[in-house]
């Protein structure tokens, strides 16, 4: 698997990612999934493909100073910011398909749009259970499809026609798993039960249209990727192919549903 299919920035793409994905795509997430998983004060809670650790910091808060999170990725970068942003979280580098935890550690285990980015994803699950105390609840988010969510399926159609499909393929990667037909089979964990799925409702808002393609850009895999060059044309494509995303007061605005799983350790 590629950068892109795996998800993994540079030190400075998840600077931007910090600053400016969080509150464009998933400042509302967090709370939806620690309701999803019933996350309560004092409990001990291991987040997966933590990022730069918003969900982490979240659940923080809710458990409190008697509970614990800790905050796995296995992006050097990605970890660097969630350090900067919070002392009293473990955080740790490692792979989901290989949780450096014994069996029954955590209260509960969630992991907020990372399983698409997962080399082997029905191992990833698989350990997730296995780190969950009997009874614990697993929880974890993934985009719905691409056609869903209009606005980046027509930044990934923009990128396709200038770039070519390799280029476009980094937007497609995290709605991979957005058909519950290939999501739902990966929780076929016989230490797994009690499975649901929710799909709400979500929205992507950037200041502008250039702020939009700054972020998707400089903020995630092609940050390499594309020369100033390129990038110019693509913010010139952009302003034009994209406006029916502009509100009146030129900010951006498009749908963006995901799914929820959970799920209850035997």
């Amino acid at each position: 698997m590629n950068n892109s299919q795996t998800g993994q920035v540079t030190q400075s793409a998840a600077e931007i990612y910090e600053e400016f994905f969080i509150p464009a795509l998933f400042q509302k997430w967090p709370e939806r999934i620690i309701v999803a998983a019933n996350i309560q004060i004092g409990q001990h809670v291991l987040d997966v493909a933590c990022g730069t650790g918003i969900l982490a910091r979240a659940i923080a808060e809710r458990v409190g100073p008697t509970g614990s999170v800790t905050g796995l990725d296995i992006n050097e970068g990605m970890l660097t910011m969630a350090k900067r942003r919070a002392q009293n979280i473990e955080w740790k580098q490692g792979r989901a398909e290989s949780l450096p935890f014994d069996d029954g550690t955590f209260d509960t285990v969630v992991s907020q749009f990372g399983l698409m980015f997962f080399e082997n994803r029905l191992a990833a699950v698989r350990e997730m259970g296995r780190v969950l105390r009997p009874g614990g609840q697993l929880a974890i988010a993934v985009w719905s499809t691409l056609e869903k969510t209009p606005g980046y399926a027509a930044m990934a159609a923009l990128l396709e026609r200038l770039f070519g499909p390799e280029t476009a393929e980094a937007l497609h990667a995290p709605y991979s798993l957005g058909d519950l037909e290939v999501l739902l089979p990966l929780f076929d964990d016989p230490n797994l039960q009690d499975i649901n799925v929710a799909t709400l409702d979500g929205i992507a808002r950037f200041p502008s249209i250039s702020s939009w393609v700054f972020t998707d850009i400089k903020g995630w895999t092609l940050s390499d990727s594309l020369n100033e060059t390129q990038y110019e044309h693509l913010l010139e494509e952009a302003e034009k192919e994209l406006q029916p995303f502009v509100r009146v007061d030129r900010t951006v605005e498009f749908r963006a549903p995901a799914h929820i799983v959970t799920a209850t350790r035997k």
